[in-house]
């Protein structure tokens, strides 16, 4: 752990976002795992376990526009508190509902569905807020502390919700869930954020959305990231939802093997967000974000290639901190170069392409898995991206130095002096 790394957390308001993030995740994973059990435990059948897991996700896909539309038009703050009570509420209800043993998997799904509405329009406002949150350079820093929050909860979440679930409890798990939401509504009452002007823009929903995404479109850093965010989405991704079935067909050894791998991965993941802000401010940030486009594919193959399950774990930590220095460095470019007026909305066009690219590839790759093998098909999705970013770095060098730093006067604004505006939690 470097000083660069964790500067953002010397940072009054990042430190307070970040640590109540970092409790809700936690109390999130436990969820996602506990309602996964409970659904199975009740019908069965694993077409439920598939569909209340794609109640939580597919909502980022079509409703992050509307969040970003919302965060630049309200105070971001104030709607991710909005949101953040929506999310508390339907946890409630769950953790209510169950333990009066009142919901079955269809309630259950509802409920999760709903809450992942709220979680879907909720993240571009806490996207777009991190630049309010640190200094200009430390964003990256920022970005990757909030990478590794969440790796971390993905280990300890699934770890906590293992223990409460075998003290027999589905009930306590969701009941947690609901009352992490706290943190984050506490932080954010406490948290002060530069004034933001309004625009004087009267359109409406949609014609913000799709200023959005013209914004996006004729930004070219932003263009080129969310582009290779869906590629990278599409053919290296899935290899998350691929672990179990990684686990148990090549190496025999579904629960423990699961456990294990998505263990090396999250702890990689963190290895890797703290490595992240020292080497960019030695090597530059585009630098290091290349070489990571570059060796995450490579990383993927060794992975799909080794002959155990614990060398496949030593190179899927490998793969967790390659792959959390391609997302990070992406996202940073959208940060750093899309106007403040209209960051919310271009964050939501990168959630959205990778939120609803991702399930897409790994339907395909699961698919092609069963027909030609998993190492096949690893493989090859790895070898097909490295020969489309080499052709991309070659051929159209100019769209890769599009990823670098915007000029000084484009970026977002630095956060005022926050001892000045700590005093007092904001109603």
């Amino acid at each position: 752990m470097t000083n660069a790394s964790l500067r953002p957390l010397h940072q009054r308001n990042f430190a307070l976002v970040w640590s109540a993030a970092l409790v809700s995740n936690i109390g999130s994973w436990m969820q996602t795992v506990a309602v996964g059990v409970f659904v199975t435990d009740v019908t069965h059948q694993a077409k439920w376990t598939g569909l209340v897991a794609a109640a939580a996700f597919v909502p980022i896909g079509f409703l992050s526009p509307v969040g970003g539309a919302m965060a630049d038009r309200v105070d971001r703050r104030r709607w991710m508190l909005l949101t953040t009570v929506g999310e508390t509420i339907f946890a409630a209800l769950l953790a209510l509902l169950v333990g009066l043993h009142v919901a079955g998997p269809g309630g259950v799904t509802v409920l999760v569905f709903l809450g992942g509405c709220m979680t879907a329009v909720g993240i571009p406002a806490y996207q777009a807020m991190l630049p309010d949150l640190v200094a200009k350079d430390d964003l990256l820093a920022a970005i990757s502390l909030t990478s590794a929050q969440f790796n971390f909860g993905r280990v300890v979440g699934p770890a906590l919700a293992g223990v409460v679930i075998a003290l027999g409890s589905y009930t306590l798990a969701f009941a947690l869930n609901a009352a992490s939401f706290f943190a984050v509504i506490v932080a954010l009452l406490f948290v002060r954020l530069p004034p933001r002007h309004a625009d004087g823009d009267t359109s409406g929903l949609w014609a913000r959305i799709k200023q959005g995404a013209r914004t996006a479109r004729r930004e070219p850093g932003c263009r080129m990231a969310i582009f290779l965010i869906g590629v990278t989405a599409f053919l290296l991704s899935p290899f998350i939802a691929l672990v179990p079935a990684v686990a148990l067909k090549l190496f025999d050894n579904e629960k423990t093997g699961t456990a294990i791998l998505i263990t090396a991965q999250g702890i990689g993941a963190v290895a890797g967000a703290l490595a992240l802000a020292p080497l960019a401010a030695r090597y530059g940030r585009r630098r290091v974000l290349v070489v990571n486009l570059f060796v995450l594919p490579g990383l993927l193959a060794l992975y799909a290639a080794t002959p155990t399950l614990w060398l496949a774990a030593v190179a899927l930590f490998a793969v967790g901190a390659g792959y959390i220095g391609v997302l990070s460095g992406l996202m940073t470019v959208v940060q750093l170069r899309a106007p403040n007026a209209t960051r919310g909305r271009v964050l939501s066009l990168f959630m959205v392409s990778l939120g609803t690219v991702y399930p897409i590839g790994a339907v395909v790759q699961g698919a092609l898995g069963d027909q030609i093998g998993l190492r096949a098909t690893t493989i090859g999705c790895a070898a097909v991206f490295f020969v489309l970013f080499a052709a991309l770095v070659l051929r159209a060098p100019h769209l890769v130095a599009a990823l670098d730093d915007p000029p000084a006067a484009d970026g977002p604004i630095t956060p005022p002096d926050e001892t000045s505006t700590a005093a007092a939690p904001v109603a």
